[in-house]
């Protein structure tokens, strides 16, 4: 299990490089690609293995769309929560300032317009962990 919560969390973290990068591209046209991520979503993304073992057993008769957006809207949830949890423990979100004043943005802590790309991530999680349930 310890094996599978460092994969999460560095394969999360590299996803979240790339998905900066790619979205930093679409406004700068920088060739440079530079993404970034915060060294909070390391433990953050290695309780994805924690939350699939509790959920994927019972949701694996779901059909695959159903559980994506299940997934998705969990998943936006927790981002939520652990915004709120790190903004009340060391007074600051680090997403916050990407967030804030955003029109779909919710305190600043959640995107709704990122939940397609959220989405993308579960599937990819769900696989993962599918792959590696057996560490």
């Amino acid at each position: 299990m310890i094996l599978q919560i460092i994969l999460f969390a560095c394969i999360g973290v590299a996803m979240e490089v790339v998905f900066t990068a790619a979205s930093d591209f679409t406004k700068t046209r920088s060739n440079r690609l530079m993404g970034y991520s915060y060294i909070w979503m390391l433990p953050i993304y290695g309780l994805v293995p924690l939350f699939m073992r509790v959920l994927y057993p019972r949701l694996e008769d779901v059909l695959l769309p159903f559980r994506i957006v299940l997934y998705t809207v969990l998943l936006l949830i927790m981002e939520y929560a652990t915004g709120w949890t790190l903004r009340k423990l060391t007074g600051d979100c680090p997403w916050e300032p990407g967030y804030r004043g955003k029109r779909w943005a919710i305190d600043g802590l959640v995107r709704l317009d990122y939940a397609p790309g959220w989405a993308l991530a579960c599937l990819i999680f769900e696989r993962l962990y599918l792959a590696l349930r057996w560490l």
